[in-house]
C-alpha cells in the first residue's frame, strides 16, 4: 500500500454496538471512515477485556478499508501469528508490554502486517528512536489505555511534536488514540498526527438504523482540522 500522510479518521469499534459489529463497520465505512480501529485488551496489560483473534477474523469480512488492530496485551509475541491470520492489516504493540519490542516488530512484519508501536502517556517518545526504522506507525496514547471515553491528556501534544521531528521524511504514520473530538483534532494534527482514532466522538447519536450521525461526526472532526 502506498504511503499517504493525508488525514485519516479511524473509528474505534469499542464505541459501537457490540451486538451488531458487522453492520456497524459497514455503516461507519459508508459514512466516511478511512480505517477501522480494533482495540484488543487482555484484562492484564490493561484493566479491560475485549476481543481475540476469532472476533477480528469475523470483523475482517466486513472491513473494506484498513483494519488497524491495537494489541493492548502482554505478552504480545505468542499472538502475532493468530491476529495476522485473522486479517489485520496493521498490528500495533506497546513498547511497555515486553522486554524485546524490536523482536516483536520484526515478528509483526514477518507475519505480513504493517508494524505499529504504541506508547503510553508515561513513556517518553524518545524511547522510540532506535525502533523507528522497524515501524510503519507510531501510536501516541493521549489517554491511559483500557477504557473509552476518557479525557485528552494535554501534555501529549509535546510528545507528538517531538515524534514528528524524529520521524522526519520517513514513511511512518503518527496515530493518536484517546480523547479525539472536534476540539482536540486540530491540535494533534498541527502537532504532526495524521491518523486519529475516535470512538464516542464518531459513534455518538447514531446507530445502524440511523447512521447519518456517524458521517456528521466524522465530517465535524475533518472540518475542525481544516478550520
Amino acid at each position: 500500500m502506498t504511503f499517504d500522510r493525508s488525514l485519516k479518521i479511524a473509528p474505534s469499534i469499542l464505541a459501537a454496538d457490540f451486538a451488531d459489529f458487522g453492520r456497524e463497520v459497514q455503516a461507519v465505512e459508508a459514512q466516511g471512515a478511512d480505517w477501522i480501529h480494533v482495540d484488543v485488551m487482555d484484562g492484564h496489560f490493561v484493566p479491560n477485556l475485549t476481543f481475540g483473534p476469532p472476533m477480528v477474523k469475523a470483523l475482517r469480512r466486513h472491513v473494506t478499508t484498513v483494519m488497524d488492530v491495537h494489541l493492548m496485551i502482554a505478552p504480545v509475541d505468542p499472538f502475532i501469528e493468530a491476529f495476522a491470520e485473522a486479517g489485520a492489516d496493521i498490528l500495533t504493540a506497546h513498547i511497555e508490554a515486553g522486554p524485546h519490542i524490536h523482536r516483536t516488530l520484526q515478528a509483526i512484519r514477518a507475519a505480513g502486517c504493517r508494524a505499529g508501536l504504541a506508547l503510553n502517556p508515561g513513556t517518553s517518545v524518545q524511547l522510540a528512536a532506535p525502533l523507528l526504522d522497524m515501524c510503519d506507525l507510531v501510536c501516541v496514547m493521549t489517554v491511559n489505555p483500557g477504557f473509552g471515553g476518557q479525557s485528552f491528556i494535554e501534555s501529549q501534544l509535546d510528545q507528538i511534536r517531538t515524534l514528528r521531528e524524529m520521524i522526519g521524511d520517513r514513511p511512518i504514520h503518527i496515530e493518536i488514540d484517546g480523547g479525539v473530538d472536534p476540539g482536540t483534532a486540530p491540535r494533534v494534527v498541527a502537532a504532526g498526527a495524521d491518523v486519529l482514532v475516535a470512538g464516542s466522538a464518531v459513534f455518538k447519536g447514531g446507530s445502524v438504523a440511523d447512521p447519518a450521525p456517524y458521517g456528521a461526526n466524522i465530517a465535524r472532526i475533518r472540518a475542525a482540522n481544516k478550520a
